[in-house]
């Protein structure tokens, strides 16, 4: 049973109000991950690989990997200014 589910009987149905953020803040983080990955895979993907096949050629590698860093790198200043503006 997860921290969210009904408590079972016999056990304290009081979850701390920090416990509670922190899971909250826990399971946010990860969503956003993989919303992240997921955006990444298929923008990257969509990009560079051109003939999909069983293996990459060493162009689409170097694409995938300039793709790559260049989302987390926009993603970084993005983040940085949401979270620096004034509220």
């Amino acid at each position: 049973m997860d921290s969210f589910s009904a408590p079972s009987i016999g056990s304290s149905p009081q979850v701390s109000t920090k416990d509670f953020k922190e899971q909250l803040e826990t399971r946010l983080a990860q969503a956003y991950a993989e919303e992240f990955l997921e955006t990444v895979r298929e923008k990257c993907f969509d990009k560079c690989i051109t003939k999909p096949g069983s293996g990459l050629t060493g162009g689409e590698s170097s694409c995938i990997s300039r793709c790559v860093d260049r989302y987390i790198e926009a993603t970084g200043i993005i983040s940085k200014a949401l979270f620096s503006a004034p509220r």
